[in-house]
């Protein structure tokens, strides 16, 4: 049975990521890309799906610690027996051509008897390879697809070529001061060699690799640790060659356990990759905000009257959902589900995700090249023309589209940030429309979206509900922090979306969003609250959400989507690339709010960009 979800750790090459559970064994992998099929997808139903384990003989040994080898992507394992102890380190070196997963076996004490089970399984389990030796290589071939385990000499092997099995298995014993590598790289089927590989030099090399990347970290306020490992969270999430950014490395975790809200994460939603951006630039990250322009100019091009919510890491805009029915999915829930049909709704919010990121790269030094602003332009004039229509807003709703109040803040924010990097550049623009724009639809929010009776903002026009997304009213400077109508709905949101000290996304039992099932608490909602609090003046209760927050991700700081606090168990896609942005914002959030009064802001510092904190232009 596959752990739980808190306890895999990630581990990945920036074009596709493995999750190592806490008993040694990689439930999960998708080759050669995060969108790829699988060939370990234990995580979504047993063993026989594909796994490769490796870990003690002994049943008595013990884990006495999980870590990751300083600011990087490396894992290490340490395991306690009675003979003696081992490491194991996992690691997967940024990528040349072939992807490839390292785990070597370090002995610390004593002599230790270990034992490796590799079933590669590919098309998410579902295809069952053919297995030969070639000379130090145990080769797995099915269609298209092939893995090469390097086997080092000395390692016994057995299992290879049964059809019924189609495993590896390896025996062998590790003492003190010894270490043995193997290492699994996969390739397409019809090359018959696998290339030299020097694992303790792409060992080194690799941790060199992520170390230099987060030295480049400028916040340094009292939340550094789970900051810096989101933002190396979110930098493993980027596919490298494409500068595209997949929301989570998984499919079909559940939002509740023996729940159907499961859905395919392996993509780039506009809006996470916009957020994931917008964090790193933050963190002090330009590069990755040129290259992901590159992406969305490459993504976006050729239609140009509107945008998917949702495309492939290369841009693909086919992403049909279909089920992998063989699967029984996460601890036997299931439906797993393959692609995600929000690719044709139409949701709103991401025209002003975009613009906020193009503005804060813009800020933080990064040109706006002319067609970038072209671009821009066309999307701006599809927004102006779509904004009061119903879509199916940020939580995907299946039960038809509405007119949410977070959507329109987002089309608010889409003409506001464009005004500012029109007035910025100089670059040709419709100015004054685009003014009248931002105050149209200011004023249509305020007039539809906000019961003065309750004195809050709702889920969406004409309705009674709450929706934690109102929480952002501040941040997104779509109005003032201290204002009584937002101080009014963070109080409400507080009181009447609380789940045993979480917050939930709205009430699922009365939206009515066409879905079956319960969910968790929504983690980014948590942090949404504590940058809320912060910007309002409560820096006390904001570290007091945000900790308990943080304490969620363990030992590897790692934070899926959601939170059960009854069973005290993370629920979800992980890890979750809105969490972990929501993670960093609030933390900067509480840099602000707790540094002395003449200190610059915390953004100002890593990105060039001062926070949005008051709306510019007419009040309401």
């Amino acid at each position: 049975m596959a752990g739980r979800i808190e306890d895999y750790a990630l581990i990945g090459d920036l074009g596709t990521a493995a999750l190592v559970g806490a008993d040694g064994s990689v439930d999960w992998l998708c080759l050669p890309r995060f969108d790829s099929p699988s060939c370990f997808a234990a995580l979504l139903g047993e063993e026989r799906h594909g796994h490769w384990r490796l870990a003690p003989e002994d049943e008595r040994a013990a884990v006495v610690e999980r870590r990751y080898a300083g600011d990087t992507l490396v894992l290490e394992t340490r395991w306690r027996t009675p003979g003696g102890e081992v490491r194991v380190v996992d690691f997967m070196p940024h990528r040349d051509r072939r992807p490839r997963l390292v785990r070597l076996v370090e002995g610390l004490a004593g002599s230790v008897e270990m034992r490796g089970e590799l079933r590669l399984r590919f098309n998410y389990g579902r295809v069952v390879p053919w297995v030969r030796r070639t000379g130090h290589h145990r080769v797995a071939v099915a269609g298209p697809d092939a893995g090469w385990l390097s086997v080092p000499s000395g390692v016994h092997t057995y299992g290879d070529g049964d059809g019924a099995d189609g495993s590896t298995r390896s025996d062998f014993t590790v003492s003190a001061g010894q270490s043995v590598a193997f290492t699994l790289t996969w390739q397409p089927s019809h090359l018959t060699t696998s290339g030299r590989f020097d694992p303790g030099q792409s060992l080194r090399d690799t941790r060199a690799d992520w170390q230099r990347w987060s030295d480049g970290c400028r916040y340094r306020g009292p939340w550094r640790a789970p900051v810096l490992r989101s933002l190396l969270t979110l930098k493993a999430l980027s596919y490298e060659p494409t500068g595209g950014i997949v929301a989570a490395p998984t499919t079909s975790l559940p939002e509740w356990i023996g729940g159907g809200r499961n859905w395919d994460y392996r993509f780039c939603w506009l809006r996470d990759s916009s957020l994931t951006l917008a964090a790193l630039l933050r963190g002090g990250y330009r590069e990755e905000a040129a290259s992901w322009r590159r992406w969305l100019l490459r993504a976006i091009a050729g239609d140009r009257t509107g945008l998917q919510a949702l495309y492939g890491v290369a841009g693909e805009r086919a992403l049909g959902e279909a089920v992998a029915d063989w699967l029984p999915g996460y601890r036997g829930s299931g439906p797993v589900r393959v692609g995600n049909a929000a690719v044709g709704q139409m949701q709103l919010d991401v025209y002003g995700e975009v613009a906020d990121t193009l503005h804060r790269a813009l800020c933080a030094g990064i040109p706006m090249e002319r067609q970038v602003w072209s671009l821009f332009r066309s999307l701006m004039e599809a927004m102006a023309g779509r904004w009061r229509e119903p879509d199916e807003g940020l939580w995907e709703v299946r039960s038809g589209r509405r007119q949410f109040v977070h959507s329109k803040v987002m089309c608010w924010v889409a003409a506001d940030r464009a005004v500012r990097m029109a007035e910025r550049t100089g670059l040709p623009a419709p100015l004054a429309e685009w003014r009248r724009l931002r105050d149209a639809v200011h004023a249509d929010v305020c007039a539809h979206g906000y019961d003065p009776a309750r004195g809050v903002f709702v889920q969406y026009y004409g309705g009674r509900g709450l929706d934690a997304s109102a929480l952002l009213l501040a941040q997104s400077g779509f109005l003032p922090a201290d204002d009584p109508r937002v101080t009014g709905t963070v109080a409400a949101v507080r009181a009447e979306l609380d789940l045993d000290g979480f917050v939930r996304r709205y009430d699922a039992d009365r939206a009515g969003d066409g879905l079956d099932g319960a969910e968790g608490a929504f983690l980014a909602c948590n942090f949404w609250l504590a940058e809320a609090l912060a910007l309002g003046g409560s820096p006390e209760q904001a570290t007091e959400v945000f900790a308990r927050t943080v304490a969620v991700g363990g030992e590897l700081g790692l934070l899926s989507e959601q939170w059960d606090p009854v069973a005290g168990r993370q629920l979800g896609n992980a890890p979750q690339a809105f969490t972990h942005v929501a993670l960093v914002n609030a933390a900067f959030a509480l840099a602000d709010a707790t540094a002395p009064s003449d200190a610059a802001p915390s953004d100002a510092s890593s990105s060039g960009a001062a926070p949005v904190r008051t709306r510019p232009g007419t009040t309401a």
